[in-house]
């Protein structure tokens, strides 16, 4: 126990506010400036210990000696000197071989400018400029590889510098031109029978209004030598003229006659049996060969011949 409190006393004795209760006043407790705290006692009498150690005072009644504060001496702990700072709660940096902390210095500023955006921007389009051209390497390098192999699939470089041209030719080339095909007056063409050349009735085409006559006979012909490019189908064309009523022909190609014979018909239905106002064209199929051909019309038994020609053509379409 504390020196002066040996237990006798009651938990109120030592209430510093026990001057406000009923009870306290009771008991003859006095606010503070009476002289003391809590209830009157030993603590005015000099030399005669307190029963309390609260020292609670009414607010604005503190009072300092000669109107100046009084501000109690501390007592000198490990040699510690009031005012300065106390080893134990000083700042761990502060102990002796301590590190300090140290602060990580801050990012210079520039002016308050912000990001370089116009940098950033460069950078980006640049790239996209890389990636631009590795492709188009790319493209150009598949497309030379496929032209060295001519192509085709599985082609093997032929080796060699290769020259390409960069502007069209506007000049055709021997393989681009058509061959003209061919076509002839009837009044040059070698004659049979009692074929023959006249040029009494007008309207022919021929050279010198020539045709030929005389065909109203069996055995009479005309035979055509004539040249193609290459083999194939062709249509051998025919202006002819008759006296308002149909004919025909036997077509032979290379010694050998077509089944049909050339159907020379009065297609414009004339009824003047005058051949100069029928004037007419019709065409039969033949198959030729690539080169030289031998064609001929001839008035065969069974044929209907009154007819004149004018000149023949071999075509690949209509006229």
């Amino acid at each position: 126990m504390a020196a002066g409190n040996d237990g006798a006393n009651t938990p109120e004795d030592d209430d510093p506010f026990g001057y406000l209760y009923a009870d306290g006043q009771a008991a003859g407790a006095q606010p503070p400036g009476a002289g003391g705290y809590g209830y009157p006692g030993p603590a005015a009498q000099p030399g005669v210990p307190r029963t309390s150690y609260n020292q609670v005072r009414t607010v604005g009644e503190r009072q300092y000696g000669g109107g100046q504060p009084h501000v109690p001496q501390q007592q000198n702990y490990g040699g510690q000197q009031y005012g300065q700072a106390n080893p134990q709660y000083a700042a761990p940096e502060t102990y002796p071989g301590g590190e300090r902390t140290r602060q990580a210095p801050l990012p210079p500023q520039r002016g308050g400018r912000g990001p370089n955006t116009k940098g950033l921007l460069i950078g980006a389009i640049a790239v996209v400029a890389v990636v631009v051209i590795g492709i188009t390497a790319a493209v150009i390098s598949n497309n030379g590889d496929e032209n060295t192999d001519g192509g085709k699939a599985g082609g093997k470089p032929t080796g060699g510098s290769t020259q390409v041209q960069e502007t069209p030719s506007t000049k055709p080339s021997a393989d681009d031109t058509p061959a003209a095909l061919p076509q002839q007056d009837a009044a040059t063409l070698k004659l049979g029978g009692t074929a023959a050349l006249d040029k009494q009735i007008k309207g022919a085409e021929g050279t010198d209004g020539l045709y030929v006559a005389g065909f109203n006979s069996v055995g009479s012909s005309v035979t055509w030598q004539t040249e193609v490019p290459e083999a194939g189908t062709y249509r051998m064309y025919v202006r002819y003229a008759i006296p308002a009523k149909d004919a025909n022909a036997t077509v032979t190609v290379n010694g050998k006659a077509n089944t049909n014979p050339m159907n020379l018909k009065n297609f414009i239905g004339s009824s003047d049996p005058n051949p100069e106002k029928n004037w007419q064209t019709t065409w039969s199929q033949v198959s030729l060969e690539k080169g030289q051909n031998t064609i001929m019309l001839s008035c065969a038994a069974g044929n209907q011949c009154d007819v004149i020609f004018d000149w023949v053509k071999i075509s690949k379409g209509e006229i």
